[in-house]
């Protein structure tokens, strides 16, 4: 389900795959080369939801920007995902903003005003506590989550990869599955 909020009606670009069980509502803006899976929720509501090219958020996954009282203050709160982010089964974002290439676990929990660098990988179950800077290349566990140092270069593989070529891979299954629909 793809629909307006308020006045802001949702922008996909035209190669992105959005399956039909997904819901995309208000503010929200999704750049080239993206895949949006079954069960995830993107909310504009009380603030814009920016997704960069060559993203990937997988089953029943919810980003939100903004809160109700920012919201009912006049002010409009904003999540980036940067480009190539893949958001992992089940995570939940509330953040601020998600860095290029950073890989966020199947259900991480990203809360309110975080900010997560380049390159990071958020274990999977990882709870991210409010207002949080995660520095670029950080490979971040736990519940709370702390930094538990560098990524590694067996886990490198998840988040080295040249973008341009992230993007590749992600536009090429975006199409075999508009082709499926």
């Amino acid at each position: 389900m793809i629909e307006g909020f308020m006045g802001d009606v949702p922008e996909i670009s035209d190669d992105c795959f959005v399956h039909s069980q997904a819901t995309i509502l208000g503010d929200v803006s999704i750049a080239g080369a993206c895949l949006v899976m079954a069960g995830a929720r993107i909310i504009g509501d009380y603030g814009r939801v920016d997704i960069l090219a060559g993203c990937t958020v997988e089953e029943n996954c919810v980003l939100h920007a903004g809160s109700f009282d920012s919201w009912a203050a006049g002010e409009k709160g904003r999540l980036v995902l940067g480009e190539g982010v893949v958001v992992g089964h089940g995570a939940v974002i509330h953040g601020h903003f998600v860095g290029s290439r950073t890989l966020i676990g199947m259900n991480a929990t990203i809360l309110e005003g975080a900010v997560i660098g380049d390159g990071c990988i958020i274990a999977a179950g990882a709870v991210i506590l409010e207002n949080t800077n995660i520095p670029n290349g950080s490979f971040v566990a736990g519940l709370p989550a702390i930094i538990k140092g560098s990524v590694s270069g067996a886990q490198s593989r998840w988040v080295n990869r040249p973008l341009d070529e992230v993007c590749q891979d992600v536009a090429l299954k975006a199409a075999r599955l508009r082709c499926r629909e």
